[in-house]
């Protein structure tokens, strides 16, 4: 990837300063650290607020190159429930004034472009939501429907409005979701994709509506503004997508050349969530948001789908460590990466960005802590007690108000 120089990196032994200004294809950035996409909780009529312009303010004014706003649902049932935001026109001068509020700091804003597809409450939406295959939907109490051929060229028509209508707004950034088992990341599920069609079966074809959606986004977009994509390199969950399936996907989309760069996670939100973020399980604090069946429910249940992983800084990099190793394409490394020692083995390791996302709700200005103090170390203790304030404005609970 060439620096603000011009060089390209392979070419020099020397790893580059991630806190030096860059490029992300079209886009010059600060720096080469992204706020990672965290579902804000603060769009209750499924547009723009106040609050959530606040929200990426707080890390953008905080140093970040680039704050990224989750998540944007391309149709109404591809929300994950109804107050989500979800891009259609009246959306619009909302968006304009997130991005001119971001711009003013000096970060960049990039728009996180998904259908939810399983994981969609279909109950709350009032849609009944997609799916590789009809099932049934814990978080609604309703069965998914089966995606017909149509619903997936509707879908990928969608992304690809979605992201012209986030250029519009002035976005420069977007990050397609092919990840945590969101409907393309489903359909790349052997486990959840039992598909005999032309969309399920072998790797190829479970991967044409991951490969279909980033290539409808780049011809709508060309190169006015970044992509990326945000992808699982594994779920997590027994009979899922593995990491060699993931590195090939990888390949076919470095192939097309329909990204810019490719964000690496892990984990699924409908199987097996804490893979993603490490951990505590907050169960408790989680159930006190359902109603009173389902609240008894996850609390006697919750240790079955929260499964607790141990936190250690750069939790991701041992599987992203082979992306690296196969690729050429820009990666984008996050899981565990809290301080500048973390960020310049990133950077040694070959990664071309980091992104952090929990020490951000913990400490908005941690960059800017850190570009004056080297040592510095974040305050965030793990503790996932930020996950379930997403029904109420994601937060952390641990400081005295919303955001520093």
């Amino acid at each position: 990837m060439p620096d603000e120089s011009g060089a390209t990196r392979g070419t020099s032994h020397s790893a580059p300063d991630v806190l030096a200004p860059t490029r992300l294809g079209p886009l010059r950035l600060r720096n080469r650290v992204i706020k990672a996409a965290t579902f804000e909780g603060a769009t209750t009529e499924a547009l723009v607020t106040q609050e959530l312009i606040d929200y990426h303010l707080r890390p953008a004014a905080g140093g970040v190159a680039m704050t990224t706003v989750a998540y944007c649902a391309v149709s109404p049932e591809g929300r994950t429930e109804r107050r989500q935001l979800w891009m259609r026109p009246e959306a619009l001068p909302g968006l304009r004034g997130l991005t001119e509020a971001v711009h003013g700091t000096g970060a960049a804003v990039c728009a996180q472009l998904g259908h939810a597809g399983p994981v969609a409450d279909g109950r709350s939406n009032g849609l009944p939501a997609l799916a590789p295959m009809a099932s049934f939907n814990p978080l609604s109490m309703r069965r998914n429907r089966a995606a017909t051929a149509d619903d997936i060229a509707r879908v990928v028509a969608a992304h690809a409005e979605a992201a012209s209508l986030a250029a519009e707004a002035g976005f420069d950034a977007v990050e397609i979701h092919l990840g945590h088992n969101y409907l393309a990341s489903a359909f790349l599920s052997p486990r959840l994709n039992r598909r005999t069609d032309a969309f399920g079966g072998s790797l190829r074809a479970r991967a044409a509506v991951a490969l279909g959606i980033t290539r409808a986004v780049r011809d709508a977009l060309g190169d006015r503004i970044a992509i990326t994509a945000k992808l699982n390199m594994k779920d997590g969950a027994p009979g899922g997508l593995t990491l060699d399936d993931s590195l090939q996907v990888a390949r076919w989309l470095e192939e097309d050349g329909s990204v810019d760069a490719l964000e690496l996670t892990a984990g699924s939100s409908l199987l097996n969530p804490m893979y993603l973020f490490r951990g505590d399980a907050p169960i408790t604090e989680f159930a006190a948001n359902f109603p009173l069946p389902q609240r008894l429910a996850i609390r006697a249940l919750g240790r079955t789908f929260f499964r607790t992983y141990p936190y250690r800084p750069l939790y991701l990099l041992d599987a992203a460590r082979q992306f690296r190793a196969a690729l050429r394409l820009p990666l984008i490394l996050l899981g565990g990466i809290t301080d500048r020692q973390g960020m310049d083995r990133a950077m040694a390791e070959g990664f071309d960005f980091v992104a952090m996302a929990r020490a951000l709700l913990r400490e908005p200005d941690l960059l800017h802590r850190i570009e004056r103090d080297t040592a510095t170390r974040s305050e965030c203790i793990h503790c996932n007690r930020c996950m379930p304030t997403i029904y109420t404005g994601t937060h952390c609970p641990l400081i005295g108000e919303r955001g520093r």
